[in-house]
């Protein structure tokens, strides 16, 4: 697996098999490193360093989206309200475990319903057959 290629860019497909390994390895680093720093400076380093694992998540994603020949903007959407959900919590505005703030909640509900609905898209479905605008099909390739 080329991780490099995985993790920096936006160019390319990759398969249902590469999307999920990849997705697990980085999404269980994310929850690692998210769970250290809550311990060390709490929610707001929690959300930086949840942050600096967006990029790689976006790139990921992205790529299995250019494989099902999908728009980017559902995509950007997604990853833009994580962005925003982070920065809540690092300006303070996120409120509490257990008094979130209305805002918070405003964002958080569709960003749920958004994830939900990229799981199955990008997960289950399968790519493009042959090649297509981003590239050849990775199931071609042996991916």
């Amino acid at each position: 697996m080329d991780w490099p290629y995985l993790l920096d860019g936006f160019h390319g497909r990759i398969s249902r098999k590469t999307f999920w390994i990849a997705m697990i390895t980085v999404g269980v680093a994310n929850i690692l490193a998210c769970y250290i720093a809550q311990q060390f400076g709490g929610d707001k380093l929690n959300a930086v360093v949840d942050l600096i694992f967006t990029y790689p998540e976006f790139a990921i994603a992205t790529k299995r989206g250019n494989d099902r020949d999908w728009p980017l903007w559902p995509i950007a959407i997604f990853f833009a309200a994580s962005v925003l959900l982070d920065l809540f919590s690092v300006l303070g505005w996120a409120g509490t475990d257990q008094t979130p703030s209305t805002l918070a909640f405003a964002v958080a509900v569709p960003f749920s319903v958004v994830g939900i609905a990229l799981l199955i898209e990008l997960g289950f479905r399968r790519g493009t057959q042959g090649p297509n605008q981003f590239g050849p099909d990775p199931l071609a390739l042996g991916d």
